[in-house]
């Protein structure tokens, strides 16, 4: 078994984290990742209410008696979030494990601080993951461009973003964007890293609340099969190519507004669309990882195999040494 800094200090026995994902994040996925020992985190603006948040966990809670953990993923909405509400309502329930994301989650730290809660926070450059843990955070999912939804404004992949970030972060740090196997595992953790978080790969799981058109199409596609958006209004988003992304983009190279695009991106509709499995209806996140998705395991086949096959990785390569 593969033990970090990381699961010795969290508590989990994988180094393997089912990092949050809007619409996605709900119990019939989140149970069965904690069953196997892994840290999974239910989105808790899947939940349109804090109070719909506490539901969430107790059901979560009636799927297994392991321990996960919430995603708040803080950022600028059209209609205001009651942010405080849902950062109360996580302490309430007491969950040991938050996931924050977006801005940055100082206005909450007090809260979560006084409810014994760990915090790991989601960063896609150097410097915000220094911001992060000057602010009290305990972990660090840095991001790489390779990563599905927001990879940042500076492009840089995960192969030069988590050696940089590991010379100058004190505090445990997992690596995200473009994980999906035992060799991304082995590699991460040989970058500095000390567990990978994956999102696009557990989409294409049995448990993934997801039509199975979506979890087909990720495993037919290749890592050329993903492009940005929002890039002209440096909100960048990596989203599966399809003709509505396309469409997006084109109306950008022409100068569009938000207000020209707005109907087109929105998550309502998306959202629709991976639930009825229409490929075109919507913008859908994936990350570059599809090209390295050849299969629809179940969560406990998935993780298992990405950790045997991190430790057969690391075993071999230990034999090149003379």
């Amino acid at each position: 078994m593969l033990k970090t800094r990381f699961t010795e200090e969290f508590g989990f026995e994988q180094p393997v984290v089912c990092g949050g994902m809007m619409g996605i994040g709900i119990a019939e996925l989140i149970a069965p990742c904690a069953e196997v020992g892994a840290l999974a985190f239910l989105t808790a603006l899947t939940q349109n209410t804090p109070e719909g948040l506490v539901k969430e966990v107790e059901r979560t809670r009636g799927m297994t008696d392991k321990p996960f953990g919430v995603n708040l993923t803080i950022l600028p909405t059209i209609n205001p979030v009651p942010y405080d509400e849902y950062a109360e309502a996580i302490v309430g329930c007491g969950i040991k494990v938050v996931e924050t994301a977006g801005r940055s989650p100082e206005p909450y730290m007090a809260t979560f601080k006084a409810g014994g809660v760990k915090v790991i926070h989601k960063c896609t450059s150097v410097r915000h993951a220094l911001k992060a843990e000057k602010v009290g955070v305990d972990a660090i999912s840095i991001d790489g461009f390779e990563c599905a939804g927001h990879p940042g404004e500076d492009d840089i992949p995960g192969l030069i973003l988590i050696p940089a970030a590991a010379n100058m972060v004190k505090i445990p740090m997992i690596a995200s964007g473009g994980f999906g196997d035992g060799r991304g595992l082995a590699a991460a953790l040989m970058l500095g890293a000390e567990g990978i978080n994956m999102g696009t790969r557990f989409m294409a799981t049995k448990e993934a609340p997801l039509h199975q058109n979506i979890k087909d199409k990720l495993v037919s596609s290749s890592e050329l099969d993903t492009t940005l958006i929002n890039r002209s209004f440096r909100n960048t988003s990596r989203v599966f190519k399809n003709s509505i992304a396309e469409q997006v983009a084109a109306k950008e190279a022409e100068g569009a507004e938000f207000a020209d695009i707005q109907e087109l991106v929105a998550g309502v509709r998306g959202r629709d669309a991976m639930n009825k499995g229409d490929l075109e209806g919507g913008i859908w996140t994936a990350g570059m990882i599809t090209g390295l998705i050849n299969d629809i395991p179940s969560v406990e086949e998935l993780i298992t195999r990405i950790t045997a096959d991190a430790e057969e990785i690391i075993r071999s390569k230990m034999k090149m040494i003379a």
